[in-house]
């Protein structure tokens, strides 16, 4: 059989992979991303992932230079506080509450939100316009091999295919990094997530609240008005059996149990999707790269959504992967290059994944003086300027 060349193979059809076959486009390389599942990319299909993604600013410029932030930016929210709410007294209402104020570091807000079915649809549709790109849902990859000189990817249609260097954004539990022999190491928290959209009388302002109380973060992002109500999605961590009960719960039953939880901060909250559930970990590759291949977003790491770290992580791992490939295109997958793209990511992320899990872990406190203390650090963080400007940026990804 024929084997079809490229410069890059990206595995992974996913926001994250589908965004790197168009960043790696935009240079000009020959680019071919598979995926085992067809996109989906209406909120109403059956498995829609109807969570959303924070794209802060640095992720911003990037998909500008790409071509892919004037397809996005009509249908985004714009975040400019992050308030973090403390609920953890005796009763569920707000006793802390911080406002991150992105004016405080800059005239930008932090970043703008979208739903993550709609970034597939939009990123599908980018990539049919690029000529150099060619795209095959419903293709996976089912055998890797790898010598000195290029990658070669025997995919599930019996077809091969070969690069420079093969991309691995395919997951969690990607079947490239397995391949590979590249380790992990996991954290379980035994929590899931509850993620749906809702409407609520009081507007949200563009203001992104996170509320602690016990279990996980329940975080409301806002979204555009529905049927003439402000709109928001919400990430509901708890632990697992909590979780379960509250996803089978009847409508009316639900809704009661989450605007309590949200501490009535937008008056009662009135579901408007349904509910999907996902599971919570912290993971992290022990390398983010072998022999022609790069690991980039979760198949090198994982965390809780907290914080808007996911997506923007992943693509700061596409950015230096563009900047190294720019920088030297003739060493373009070779040890060298891709060692030193390890080095460039993985402290960064090693950073983040670390503070990620503390931050997760003191908001599943139940107990009342750790709750208590919770609270206490927060004010304290928040009370100083110059911390608080720091741990903003931090955020960010910026110097």
């Amino acid at each position: 059989m024929a084997r079809e060349s490229f410069d890059i193979i990206v595995s992974g059809g996913g926001v994250a992979g589908l965004t790197a076959a168009a960043g790696f486009g935009a240079m000009g390389l020959r680019v071919l991303c598979v995926d085992p599942a067809p996109p989906i990319v209406t909120a109403e299909e059956e498995g829609a992932d109807l969570r959303t993604t924070a794209l802060l600013q640095p992720a911003v410029a990037l998909l500008d230079e790409i071509g892919l932030w004037a397809r996005f930016a009509p249908h985004a929210t714009p975040l400019q506080v992050m308030r973090i709410v403390d609920a953890g007294g005796p009763e569920p209402e707000p006793r802390v509450a911080h406002d991150f104020d992105a004016a405080d570091i800059g005239d930008q807000p932090f970043g703008f939100n979208l739903p993550n079915w709609l970034l597939r649809r939009e990123l599908v549709a980018h990539l049919d316009h690029l000529p150099n790109v060619t795209f095959r849902p419903g293709v996976g990859t089912a055998r890797v091999f790898t010598r000195e000189t290029a990658a070669r990817v025997t995919l599930t249609d019996g077809s091969v295919a070969e690069a420079r260097v093969l991309v691995a954004a395919d997951g969690r539990n990607s079947p490239v990094r397995e391949a590979l022999g590249i380790g992990v190491t996991t954290l379980r928290y035994g929590q899931k997530a509850l993620a749906f959209a809702v409407t609520h009388p009081k507007p949200h302002q563009n203001v992104s609240t996170e509320i602690h109380r016990s279990g996980g973060p329940f975080t409301l992002v806002p979204l555009p008005d529905r049927d003439g109500q402000p709109c928001s999605a919400i990430v509901w961590m708890e632990r697992g059996p909590e979780a379960r009960r509250l996803v089978e719960l009847p409508v009316e039953a639900f809704e009661a149990e989450m605007s309590a939880r949200s501490a009535w901060l937008f008056g009662p909250l009135k579901l408007a999707s349904r509910r999907t559930v996902w599971p919570i970990i912290s993971q992290i590759a022990d390398r983010f790269a072998g022999q022609r291949t790069a690991l980039m977003a979760e198949a090198a790491h994982v965390v809780p959504p907290i914080g808007a770290q996911g997506l923007n992580m992943s693509l700061r791992d596409l950015a230096a992967l563009r900047d190294l490939i720019r920088e030297a295109p003739e060493a373009m997958g070779t040890p060298d290059m891709l060692d030193r793209y390890h080095r460039r990511r993985y402290g960064d992320v090693r950073m983040r994944v670390t503070g990620i899990d503390a931050l997760n872990r003191a908001s599943m406190a139940g107990s009342q003086p750790v709750r208590d203390l919770r609270a206490f650090g927060l004010s304290t963080l928040y009370g100083v300027a110059p911390v608080r400007r720091s741990l903003m940026r931090l955020g960010l990804g910026i110097g």
